[in-house]
């Protein structure tokens, strides 16, 4: 049911709330990243005022349920979990994107407690205060000073902003979340400095439209670190470089400025990874899907990038199927698969959103043609993925270690983002733990994954 926490602190609070009869409060977190970062500062907030987290249903006082409102099969996720919850438990707040829909969960579930939308984490807060009164003496070091997070403690998500100022036909995330809000790059700053202290190895950054950046607050600057640095991606960039760990980027749009950040890539300052979502290939389609449809500008740029940064993986993710896709269209996608040659690709057979324009656009691609499009794209992407990681055997890289067990270690390179991407296996293990960076020689390669040997003493591996 619930999401546990990586809180070195758990120990400790569970003790405090035997002593005091701390409420506790279960926790269901649905959807992507931006929802998870939602659900980390809710649950800081609580723990902050001396709520417990309860690991199950009949330990909770309330629930909380961060729904996600994105594809219909998401809201009938999120609806589930609601439904599960109010049978488990009886005491339910609902928050996240499928809030926006508040009289269609309240039809179906009258009984919840509180309905709010997403990033309402003062509403959320006020809906538990009100469910299940705070402690009267709150212990405010049971937190510690980087935030309650659900991820591994050597890497966090860190949002740079919400909202989106784009009008894809596909997508309702701008009517979910509203416009471009950007972060002061100071605020943004600040956050990172405490994960890196905390023992944080890698930051993945995210947002909407992370290149579109500080937009919305005219660029402004902060002043950090003794030196001003503008709110734009390239400034954000290099003041994240300077913290000396892993900084990824991910939802970058392919925009001319995003040029500026290869060299910081080149040098080390970040890692040499851009996650761009293309989307497809075909400007017909591009079109429809009201996207950027200057395909062959891309391949340049992308040629441009890698004689900038020769390291650089690109992933991307692509919808098959979507309305009036024909077989040129997806053929024209497929070519262009072959001459981008990306690192990391993820498909998604289209699928109708409530209320996106694209739900009335003529010609569906029925669900069958769908599946046998996902197929051949998949392929295709396995044969050249499997040609640019054979590129990798014999090479000495970096790597982070995400698990250790009694068969090695399970790592990841510079080209590989948590949970969506391969791993880099290690057999030799011994002296290896969660958060050590250090040097590996890859030995083998497949379509996704790099089996790999440490490169001498880990001397200089970083531990958490």
């Amino acid at each position: 049911m619930t999401q546990t926490p990586r809180d070195e602190d758990s120990h400790a609070a569970r003790d405090a709330a035997r002593k005091t009869g701390s409420p506790k409060i279960g926790l269901v977190s649905l959807g992507c990243p931006k929802a998870l970062v939602d659900s980390e500062r809710i649950v800081t907030r609580l723990r902050a005022e001396g709520y417990e987290l309860s690991p199950s249903y009949d330990g909770a006082d309330a629930v909380v349920v961060n729904t996600c409102g994105f594809l219909n099969s998401a809201k009938e996720e999120s609806l589930q979990a609601i439904g599960e919850a109010l049978a488990e438990n009886g005491r339910v707040i609902v928050t996240g994107c499928l809030g926006v829909e508040a009289d269609r969960i309240r039809e179906q579930f009258p009984d919840v407690l509180a309905i709010t939308g997403p990033q309402a984490y003062e509403a959320v807060v006020e809906a538990v205060h009100q469910a299940v009164p705070q402690a009267h003496d709150p212990f405010l070091h049971l937190v510690p000073p980087q935030g309650i997070r659900f991820t591994p403690r050597h890497y966090a998500y860190l949002k740079i902003s919400e909202g989106c100022n784009h009008a894809c036909s596909f997508c309702i995330i701008p009517r979910l979340r509203g416009p471009l809000k950007s972060r002061p790059l100071s605020d943004v700053m600040r956050e990172a400095e405490r994960l890196a202290a905390a023992g944080v190895q890698e930051l993945l950054v995210i947002s909407q439209d992370t290149s579109a950046y500080g937009l919305d607050i005219g660029y402004a600057p902060s002043e950090w670190g003794g030196r001003d640095y503008p709110a734009s991606f390239s400034g954000l960039a290099e003041a994240l470089g300077s913290v000396g760990i892993w900084v990824r980027m991910h939802y970058v749009y392919p925009y001319p400025h995003v040029d500026k950040v290869l060299p910081l890539m080149a040098d080390g300052r970040i890692l040499p990874y851009l996650d761009i979502p293309f989307q497809h290939a075909s400007p017909r389609v591009l079109k429809a899907m009201r996207r950027p449809a200057h395909q062959e500008k891309t391949l340049e740029r992308l040629e441009r990038w890698r004689a900038l940064c020769p390291d650089l993986a690109v992933r991307s993710t692509f919808v098959v199927g979507f309305p009036g896709e024909t077989e040129e269209d997806f053929a024209e996608l497929l070519d262009w698969l072959g001459a981008a040659r990306l690192a990391r690709v993820g498909c998604f057979k289209y699928e109708d959103v409530d209320g996106a324009p694209a739900n009335a656009l003529p010609d569906q691609v029925p669900e069958e043609v769908k599946a046998e499009r996902y197929a051949r794209l998949m392929e295709r992407q396995q044969a050249i993925s499997a040609d640019v990681l054979a590129a990798r055997v014999g090479k000495t890289i970096e790597v982070v270690v995400d698990e250790v067990d009694e068969e090695g270690a399970v790592a990841r390179s510079h080209w590989d983002a948590p949970e969506i991407d391969g791993n880099v296996f290690i057999d030799e293990a011994g002296g290896l733990q969660p958060g050590v960076r250090l040097m590996a020689t890859v030995t083998e390669a497949s379509e996704y994954d790099l089996w790999a040997s440490p490169a001498g003493a880990a001397a200089g591996a970083r531990r958490t």
